[in-house]
Order: structure tokens, then sequence, then C-alpha cells
């Protein structure tokens, strides 16, 4: 007779929980029972709560994501917070709290979560920096309004109501072979009847016959149109005035993809576990898309319903999930797009609340992972503009790269990941009230000096303390780990190889050793911020995936040098030119010559909304780009690796040592970790 196998030992049961809100990315372990607000505030991430977590003023409100979180190690289930409390009752009746929220001051922890904290909840949400840049340009839209007056019908001449309204349209000269959006055939006699047979009549005429996509009776002279930029992180929209070009309001939010994963490949993976979810990652930005196009209206004091044009840009992998398409091929060699040509849409396709007859123009893709938005990047700010070779990068978790002048043009990505955005470092947070985003080291004593974000003072000013009473010091943003790592390396705090010098301890007790590893003490608060040798690397990695991109197209045009360099993107323009030339990040180059842009994409868009012209321009100047595919490069490794050093272990940087006292390189050959065995 079989022996019955001896039974498993009961698992442990867990006695905490790992909690990870969103879209700060700051994440903890928290004993079974603690209260979600808590946990909160604990690590630094600020909700409203004006009763101060007493459950009076429904402020402090979050949703739960529910699912599998394969990046993050995380699966996140609704029953994982304590049930619905009576002090929620009132505000769900109310209609204050909706259904998929709960009050973080009612529910306790029971098991893993992801919370997602609304951007209109948060006290200290990320700042999207993606204003519209001042910006002349020619009108010139697709959709113009015309006001005729229309025969009325007679027992004569029986020709039917639209037909006698295209006769008049045609009548004025401006347009041949109009026909009307198929919805307003149900309309066309209400709203002749109604302007007594005047009309206004909005005409859409991009690259095919002319279209009347809406009507209002009598005269009307109000036409928008918006642009979006679509960022992994951030999604930034632009409300323009159509008939004289001027943007009249400008928002932008958080994208709510950040749950579904930090980074492209990250959204693509998830996917990859979870193909049933595409719907929800399209939702999700679509949603976001809506309530921005809410928030600029109100702004304008508009009705939606006065937006007739769309246009959008983003990289390939939220190009195809804008779409509803499934971006997994471009997870994968040869990184195929489904499709990369413009597109134009009408905007109930793809679900935009701006006029049912409304229009959405979606920028053409370069490549693989060069997309709308690196095209809205050339149409705005590109090589093609100048003589000098010059460099246009759009700094983001997935970098794009343009590279050349009037004769020729490249184009690539690099994977730089989110490290510059503050995730996957130790204290790192997206820039928000509260984050570190300036840093300097005094290179006798070590001791930092640091700005945030929402507070004048520098830390060693005197009105400092009072200046952080409101926000607090709760992290460290991109700008700041790239800044505190350069002034780290200016310091001697860490060498070209990037580790940090241990045996700085016994000068300074912001180095602190920890058994194998150190790290530099920046600031001792409620929440402590410091950068460890892991962040270092990190850093390291993500500027040298960048910079061999760069290094690569350099080879691929035959030129040793650029004469130019401009830095795109919300991270992009608050790089400061000097420390991202001093960490590698970009190649060496005189530094008045290097500038921030600001969200080039964003004014390509704009662009492209407001002209015609414009839209021709960037399909050809997409035809003529060459693009290089940086994983299929054999020379891109070889480069990655030189730029792992600081700021770059083969490449000279002459014109940055003429502007900036670099220190003396050290030897790697000795320098050890602390606590780590020789060899031998």
């Amino acid at each position: 007779m079989d022996q019955a196998a001896p039974a498993a030992p009961a698992a442990t049961e867990a006695k905490d929980a790992l909690v990870l809100f969103m879209p700060s990315g700051r994440r903890g372990r928290f004993p079974l029972g603690t209260p979600l607000l808590d946990a909160a505030r604990a690590l630094g991430v600020y909700v409203e709560s004006v009763c101060g977590g007493r459950g009076l003023c429904g402020r402090c409100q979050v949703e739960i994501a529910e699912g599998a979180f394969a990046k993050h190690g995380i699966t996140s289930r609704a029953a994982n917070l304590s049930p619905a409390e009576e002090t929620e009752a009132p505000y769900r009746r109310r209609g204050v709290l909706p259904p998929a929220r709960r009050l973080s001051c009612a529910g306790r922890v029971l098991g893993d979560l992801v919370i997602d904290v609304p951007g209109e909840v948060a006290v200290n949400r990320q700042i999207v920096r993606k204003r519209a840049e001042t910006r002349t340009i020619a009108a010139d839209p697709a959709t113009r309004l015309v006001t005729v007056s229309v025969k009325p019908p007679d027992m004569e001449h029986p020709l039917g109501d639209a037909d006698r309204l295209v006769a008049a349209i045609e009548a004025t000269g401006e347009w041949r072979g109009v026909w009307l959006d198929p919805p307003l055939l149900t309309e066309v006699q209400r709203v002749l009847r109604a302007g007594d047979w005047t009309v206004t009549a909005a005409v859409h005429q991009d690259i095919a016959r002319p279209q009347v996509i809406a009507l209002w009776p009598g005269q009307h002279t109000a036409l928008f149109g918006v642009a979006f930029d679509i960022g992994s992180t951030t999604i930034a929209g632009h409300l323009v005035d159509l008939a004289s070009g001027r943007t009249v309001a400008s928002a932008g939010t958080t994208n709510p993809q950040i749950r579904f994963g930090e980074d492209l490949m990250s959204r693509i993976s998830y996917l990859m576990l979870n193909p049933d979810d595409r719907g929800a990652l399209t939702e999700a930005v679509r949603g976001a898309i809506g309530a921005l196009i809410t928030r600029l209206c109100a702004q304008a004091d508009i009705p939606p319903e006065e937006v007739l044009e769309a246009v959008f840009v983003g990289n390939p992998v939220m190009h195809h999930l804008f779409l509803g398409i499934d971006p997994q091929e471009l997870g994968q060699a040869p990184f195929a797009l489904a499709v990369s040509g413009a597109l134009r849409l009408a905007a109930r396709e793809l679900g935009i609340a701006i006029h049912p007859g409304g229009r959405a123009y979606i920028l053409p893709c370069i490549a693989g992972h060069v997309g709308a938005d690196a095209a809205a990047v050339a149409l705005a700010e590109g090589p093609q503009h100048h003589a000098e070779i010059t460099l246009v990068v759009d700094v983001g978790t997935n970098a794009e790269i343009l590279l050349g002048n009037r004769d020729r043009v490249l184009a690539a990505s690099s994977p730089t990941g989110p490290a510059f955005e503050g995730a996957q470092i130790t204290a790192g947070q997206r820039a928000a009230p509260g984050a570190i985003e300036r840093v300097r080291i005094d290179p006798a004593t070590l001791e930092p000096r640091f700005k945030v974000i929402g507070a004048d003072a520098w830390s060693d000013d005197p009105g400092f303390g009072a200046g952080i009473e409101t926000v607090g010091v709760t992290g460290i943003c991109g700008s700041g780990i790239i800044e505190v790592v350069a002034e780290m390396f200016l310091a001697g705090i860490i060498g070209a190889d990037g580790l940090i010098d241990a045996g700085l301890a016994a000068r300074s007790p912001r180095i602190e050793t920890d058994g194998r590893t150190a790290r530099y003490r920046l600031w001792d608060g409620a929440v402590p911020v410091a950068v460890t040798q892991t962040d270092i690397r990190a850093i390291q990695l993500a500027k040298g995936a960048l910079y061999a991109g760069a290094r690569l197209l350099m080879d691929r045009l035959g030129v040793e040098r650029v004469e130019r360099i401009k830095l795109a993107g919300a991270f992009g323009s608050y790089i400061d030119p000097k420390y991202a030339m001093v960490l590698g990040l970009i190649p060496d180059c005189r530094l008045d010559r290097v500038s921030a842009i600001g969200n080039a994409a964003g004014t390509g868009a704009r662009m492209a909304l407001v002209s015609r012209a414009h839209r021709a321009e960037v399909e050809a100047l997409v035809r003529r780009v060459e693009k290089i595919e940086t994983a299929l490069e054999s020379r891109f490794q070889e480069h990655f690796v030189h730029a792992m050093a600081l700021p770059n272990g083969r490449d000279p940087f002459p014109e940055l040592a003429a502007a900036v006292t670099l220190p003396e390189r050290r030897e790697t050959e000795g320098r050890r970790r602390p606590g780590r065995r020789r060899g031998g």
C-alpha cells in the first residue's frame, strides 16, 4: 500500500502588504489593518484631507487598480481593501463619491494594492510641464465656416433642401464637389428653417472632397480645434482658435496607463500577460483625453460642441493604444507598425467628445519606435531647418533622436526607461510639489544644498523651513537626480565609473556605508532622501542608452561632433544643459549652443491642427527621414559600454572641459565597493 505523502507545512500568514501609489510610483510595506490614508502619508503621497482623516470632508478619494502588475510584482484586488464603511454612504448618495472610488481614510489595507490617486484630488499631484510654446502659425485650417442663404423650396423646383444647401455653398466659389456628412441629413431641414434659410456650415477639406460636417442656424463664428501630445507619462492638450491660430487654453494630466507599466515595454509586457485588457488601456487614455477636453473648454468658457478638429501625436505604442490597435508587434523585431501613415478619421470613431461631426488627424509615425511625436518635433524644430549639424533629443522613457541638417535627416530611438522620470530611483518621484529638482554640493565639505518644487528658497536659505511647510520634501524628481549625480561626480564623491567612494565616509557623515554598498544622504526628514549606488547605476544605464543612440546616428552621418543640440519634451526642458553634458547624457557641444525647446511635439501638433500646408510638410518629411533601428546596429552596444562612464569612457568632451572643471579621471583598478573582497 502506498504511503500518503506528508502534509505540506501551513503557509505563514502574511503580516504586512505591499502598497503602490500611482502615478507617483511611491511604494512601501505596511502592517495589515493600516488605514490607506496613513500609508499614503508615510510615503509622502499627499492626498487632500481637509478633515484630517475623520471622514467628514469626502475629499481623500482613491481608486483601486485591479489585476496582476508583473513589473511591480503585485496582484491588486478590491478585496484587499476593507469593505466600504458607513462614513462613505452619504457621499455616494450625493454623487460626490463615484462608484469606482473609495475614501482612503475609510479603507484599511488587507493585502497587496495598487492605488490610483485621481489628479483632481491630489494635493501634490504631478506637474505636467508641457506648456504651449509661443509660435506664430499662419492659419489655413482644414475646416472653415461659411454662412449662406439658401433658396426656400417651391413647387416648380423640387430640389431637396440638402441639395439646395450644397448649391449655395458651391456658389461662393470656394469649394466644388461638396457633400454632407450623413448624420446631418436628418438635421438639415430643421436647421434651415430655424435659421430662416440662412445657415452657417463648417466645411472640411483636407485632401479629399469638401464635406459639410456641422450646421448652425443663422450666423455662427466660433471655430476651435484641439491638439494633443500623448506621452507615455503625461498627456498635454491645447485648445486653439482655428480662425486666428491662437492657443486659448492648455492643460495636462498624468497618463493613467502608468498603472499598467511605467514605460512602453512594461505595458507591452502587461498586454502579453493580460491580452484581454487592451481595451482597458485604450479606454484609460481616451478617458483622460476626454477629461482634458472638458477642462480646456471650461477654461475658454465654450461648450465642447464648438470643437471641430482634433490632432494627435504620440510614440508608436501610445499611437496604437489610442487607436485601439494591439502594440505587441512593437515589442519584438522587426518592430512592425500596424499603420504608419497619417490618418484622417471622424472623431466619433475614436470616442472623442467634441462636435459629433468633428474630424481627427493623426500625424504619421517615422518608424517602429520613432513615432508621430517625433514627426511633430521634426515639423516644429527639426534639423532640416538648419545648415549646421543639429541634434534634437526628446527625452522621455523612450528617447527619440533626430540628427542632420538641410541635406539629410536621420532618426532613431533609445530605450532609456523611466529612471529620468523618478522611477527606479530609491527616493524617486515625478515632478510634483515637494520634489527636489535642483542640487548643488560643496566639493570641500560635501554638504548639499537643494531646491524643491513649490518652494522658492534653497535649503540653506533662512526661509526654507517656512517655504516647505505646505509641500514638504517628498523625494527627488528627474532633473534633481540628474543634477545630484553630476554634482557627486564634480565633488569627487563618485568616480568616472559611477562608484561611490566609501572612503569619504570618514570625511563626511553624508557618505553612509551599509555592508557591500554606500549611499549619499541628501535630506533627513519625515521622508528621508538618499542617493544609492543602485540609483546611480540606473541613471548610468539610462544616459548610456540615450548617448549611444545619438552616437550611432553620428556614425551613420559621418560626423564626430554636433554643432547644435536641442532638448525637447517636458523633462528635456528642465534639464540644465551643463549637468546633462557632465553626466554624458548628450554629446560634447558648446554649452551656449545647447537649448531647451519645450514641448516641441505639442507645437508640431498645433501646427498640423492649424495648417493644411504643415500636414503636407510633415508627411513629406517623414518619407524623407532615414530610420535607424538601434536594436539592430552592432555598434550600439559598443557605444553603450563607453557611455556608462562619466561623462564618457572614450569620447572626449573638450567643449565641456573648457567650461567646467572636471575631476581627474581615477583608475577603476584598486577602487572597490565597501565590504567587497578583492579577488586573488
